[in-house]
């Protein structure tokens, strides 16, 4: 045994410390069951503390006519269909109650005079239903659940770098790791694994996520564990990502910027939603602004770094100073801009994986017996399209529930298998990559994928351009097998990019093939070849290795739902 090996066993393992994954840590240690949590980056810092705008819930305090089966119905009508309706109806029938948590936790809303949970319009709601903190929401929500999960105890570590899962005979049986740190091998053993490892938005170059997370984790974990993935294809590009600085291209700017009466115009100056959305016009939803900017842009009526101009400052201070404190800070960080005088430059940005590793609606249980996916790592919720606001309150569902399934597998298991087999294949997976000393660098290969995507796989594709990214892929995967690893004095983060780039690369792969499968326009998957729904592709694609696709169908909408849901119509899309 490698002596510099630690070991450790707990009865359910956490691999995430975002939202998702601390609300399952609290849930399991509010039970009293042992439980460990690991990221690849400081829980303070996670991808869930930048969403920004709010978190979903029919909680009727602002507007009284509001439903659970009403934010159903906005959900199912927003997904284009593909959102799985049993789903759906777990999380808007459980959202109350994940606010309710938070608000146990100490989480500090905005409230109205007499006390109520503000609620904010965000794009395609019919009422009122996000709450929120400022434009802080994602962070307020990430402090909250690191504070409880303190009070409980819970150990969080969050320099470990999860390689593999171990499985045996179709079971998990815990995971192997190194510390980013000092390389440290953590061999975990556990009668459960959650996974909550976010999305795969990071292998498009201009993206909201930072430069090591959302690198399709959750997507490589789940394959090689025996799991599958859903909807690959189906990626959220939010309509504003900032263009400079290059170092942080993509970073968002809050929808609420849209919310409070932002004014978007192309470099004539137009007000080009009205071609797009008349009616809702700069309140339309994400994949229709994200297209509309994205055509403009390609048609030549962008600005000169390839953007349009988002416009707040007809608002009042007074307004921008309270409802977007955050998207002021940032453009007088990043770009010493005041928007209260000056227009925003920005452009779609890749911000969310709407399909992940495929799970069972009513628990987010995988293929693989003792592991489960949350958050953006899952799907079945988002459909073509999310609705703004949705990804939180899945966060708080759905970590309760998986939680407690979670706990209760693990006190019914009778033994646990482990295989040698199998956690040397994880030894001398890490083994072999520290050896590796290739020709090739680890960071210039993930930019190299990174303009694939973006070239070939962004807002609109079509066949050509798929199978011309598919060629540059295998291309890619070729050199990936000679890269150099050195990890130096200041730690690990050379193999840690290593995993990243193998990860990418299957992701990658997953997404390109399912778009090809595709053929059709839904949602936020524009083909310009097929610019038609194809009412026959009202599925959703499972992918479980390369070159294998599955249909699978999506359950009847329930009556008392679908009788809500207006006609989802496809004016404004792909308009020529």
């Amino acid at each position: 045994m490698n002596s510099a090996e630690r070991r450790i066993a707990t009865s359910v393992l956490v691999i995430g410390t975002g939202g998702s994954g601390l609300r399952a840590v609290i849930e399991l240690a509010e039970r009293g069951v042992d439980v460990v949590a690991v990221g690849k980056r400081p829980k303070e810092d996670t991808h869930t503390s930048l969403a920004a705008g709010g978190i979903n819930a029919a909680l009727a305090t602002v507007d009284p006519e509001d439903s659970w089966q009403q934010h159903a119905a906005d959900t199912l009508k927003e997904s284009y269909l593909l959102a799985d309706p049993r789903t759906v109806q777990v999380v808007t029938q459980g959202a109350a109650r994940g606010i309710a948590d938070l608000e146990r936790y100490g989480m500090p809303f905005a409230r109205e005079a007499d006390g109520r949970i503000s609620q904010r319009f965000f794009g395609a709601h019919t009422w009122r239903r996000t709450a929120f903190a400022g434009d802080y929401t994602g962070l307020e929500i990430s402090r909250t659940l690191i504070n409880r999960a303190a009070q409980l105890d819970v150990p969080v570590l969050d320099t470990v770098y999860i390689t593999k899962l171990l499985v045996r005979d179709n079971a998990i049986f815990g995971a192997y790791g190194f510390d980013l740190n000092d390389g440290t091998r953590y061999v975990i053993h556990a009668d459960a694994v959650i996974l909550a490892t976010g999305g795969h938005n990071r292998i498009w170059r201009r993206t909201s996520s930072r430069r090591d997370e959302n690198t399709g984790d959750s997507f490589r974990l789940a394959v090689e564990a025996g799991g599958r993935i859903r909807d690959p294809e189906l990626v959220q590009f939010h309509p504003s990502g900032l263009i400079e600085p290059e170092n942080a291209a993509g970073t968002l700017v809050s929808e609420a910027a849209r919310g409070e009466g932002g004014i978007l115009r192309n470099a004539l100056g137009e007000r080009f939603m009205e071609r797009y959305d008349p009616e809702r016009m700069e309140l339309s939803t994400r994949d229709r602004v994200a297209l509309a900017a994205y055509l403009e842009i390609k048609e030549g009526r962008g600005t000169a770094n390839g953007g349009v101009w988002l416009d707040v400052s007809h608002l009042p201070r007074e307004t921008i100073m309270q409802r977007l404190p955050r998207v002021y800070q940032t453009l007088l960080e990043l770009q010493m801009l005041d928007i209260t005088t000056t227009p925003i430059e920005i452009a779609p940005t890749a911000h969310y994986s709407m399909g992940g590793v495929w799970v069972r609606p009513e628990d987010h249980s995988t293929d693989v017996e003792g592991l489960w996916a949350i958050g953006e790592a899952a799907s079945g919720l988002h459909g073509a399209n999310r609705l703004g606001g949705n990804s939180l309150i899945e966060l708080l569902v759905f970590g309760r529930i998986v939680g407690e399934a979670a706990a209760e597998y693990s006190a019914g298991l009778q033994a646990q298998k482990r295989s040698a087999d199998a956690l040397g294949e994880a030894r001398a997976e890490v083994d072999n990559l520290l050896a590796a000393n290739g020709p090739e660098n680890v960071r210039s290969l993930q930019r190299t994928l990174r303009n694939t995507m973006t070239e070939h796989v962004g807002v609109v594709r079509d066949e050509p351009g798929l199978l011309k990214a598919l060629a540059e892929l295998d291309n890619l995967t070729e050199r990936i097998a000679s890269v150099g690893v050195h990890p130096d004095i200041a730690g690990f983060q050379d193999l840690a990019h290593a995993f990243d780039l193998k990860s990418a690369a299957l992701a990658c792969r997953a997404t390109i093939e399912a778009a090809i499968e595709r053929r059709e326009t839904r949602g936020c998957h524009n083909r310009s070849d097929y610019p038609e729904l194809d009412e026959s592709l009202q599925v959703n694609l499972v992918w479980s290795g390369p070159g294998k696709i599955s249909r699978e169908s999506i359950p009847p909408i329930p009556a008392e739902i679908a009788g809500l849901m207006q006609d989802v119509s496809s004016t404004g899309k792909l308009v020529e």
